[in-house]
């Protein structure tokens, strides 16, 4: 039992529920850049090109075949194309990332850099205060 008890005090920090949430947002985040990419930047980068579709980009190793039997063998193909917008769904989310951390950071920064109010003085004080003021009169 002591276990299950040390895995539900963990699953139940605040860090893994945070970290979570940020997996899930994360899914969603890639799922908008890799249409972003693919639907919209690709598309002129393409027509740059001379017309490319970068999804169709791709070197075949060894065409597809039958065997006697009948049997399909299909083609074993390197989709260079795909690889490419990988490579630039991942740099616009490293992009992302990077810019939302230096925002956050500065945020700390300015935090941190905030002029912490005098503590209040103690009940020793204020007894000392008002004792100095009544000998001045």
């Amino acid at each position: 039992m002591g276990i299950l008890q040390e895995f539900k005090e963990f699953a139940m920090r605040g860090n893994v529920v945070d970290m979570a949430v940020g997996v899930i947002i994360g899914g969603a985040f890639g799922k908008i850049v890799s249409s972003l990419v693919a639907d919209v930047i690709m598309p002129p980068i393409g027509v740059l090109l001379g017309g490319v579709d970068f999804s169709d980009l791709a070197v075949t190793i060894q065409e597809a075949s039958k065997t006697a039997e009948g049997t399909v063998i299909p083609a074993v193909v390197v989709s260079y194309g795909k690889f490419i917008q990988t490579v630039i769904d991942f740099t616009i989310v490293a992009g992302a990332v990077f810019l939302m951390i230096k925002i956050l950071m500065s945020f700390k920064k300015k935090a941190e850099a905030a002029p912490e109010a005098p503590p209040a003085p103690s009940n020793e004080e204020l007894l000392l205060t008002e004792i100095r003021d009544l000998l001045k009169k």
